[in-house]
């Protein structure tokens, strides 16, 4: 059977077709000119960051931008330039098909708040530093005493927790780091301390802390305490 039949004829001249079009939908695709920007805020904290900031970022190098061809952008250096701002967790940088220029950006989450003699600074999800905004200020636990000496990833994972949770969120508002490690917790509307020891067996000790903190509303004693101790994983010891 011959090679070159009418059918084999009409397979290779609609795979030349196909390889025609796509060449020149990449090439209107690459010269295609940028009409605007846009900045898309995705998760819960859209608040610290102005999207004038990051519009600012994309543009700053090119002044000229809607005279640019697509192809004449480098996305990977706009996506650097805006991973660096430091309220930025992540940025995502792309070109539409109808040549907007968008730029995907995730902020980062505050758990908590220092003070202290350089300043005042977040703590992030992650358990890194993080600015304050001038924007807006976040309702987090205020963070004092020797933070350095527990290991961000344990201090985080309990301001984690606190921030997740509706009533922890509401009942905790600072946590002290004593010399050794131990952490001392505020309650926003009673006296008591609550001393919460190592940050080990967390989830256990915040169920254990709510527990008790239900019981004892009902039976009102909550007023008669002075220290609760959460460092007993099987029990909650309270002072008064």
């Amino acid at each position: 059977m011959k090679f070159f039949n009418w059918t084999n004829i009409r397979l290779l001249l609609m795979i030349a077709v196909v390889i025609l079009l796509f060449s020149f939908t990449s090439y209107k695709n690459s010269t295609r000119k940028i009409k605007r920007t846009e900045v898309i805020f995705i998760g819960e904290n859209v608040l610290f960051l102005k999207s004038e900031t990051v519009n600012k970022l994309l543009i700053e190098k090119n002044q000229d931008l809607k005279t640019l061809n697509k192809v004449d952008l480098d996305l990977k250096k706009l996506e650097r330039a805006i991973n660096q701002q430091e309220l930025i967790q992540k940025a995502d940088v792309f070109v539409s098909v109808d040549g907007v220029l968008k730029a995907v950006v995730k902020q980062k989450t505050p758990v908590g708040r220092v003070f202290d003699e350089a300043g005042s600074f977040y703590v992030d999800y992650e358990g890194d530093k993080m600015p304050l905004s001038d924007n807006f200020t976040a309702r987090v636990p205020l963070l004092s005493g020797e933070i350095s000496v527990v290991r961000k990833e344990k201090l985080s994972e309990v301001l984690r927790m606190i921030n997740a949770d509706e009533f922890l969120k509401k009942n905790i508002i600072g946590v002290q780091v004593l010399p050794n490690g131990s952490l001392v917790m505020v309650n926003r509307n009673y006296d008591f301390q609550i001393d919460f020891g190592r940050a080990i067996n967390i989830e256990k000790k915040f169920r254990n802390y709510k527990a008790f903190f239900q019981k004892a509303v009902l039976d009102s004693s909550l007023n008669t305490y002075k220290k609760i101790n959460l460092k007993f994983t099987k029990q909650v010891v309270c002072i008064k």
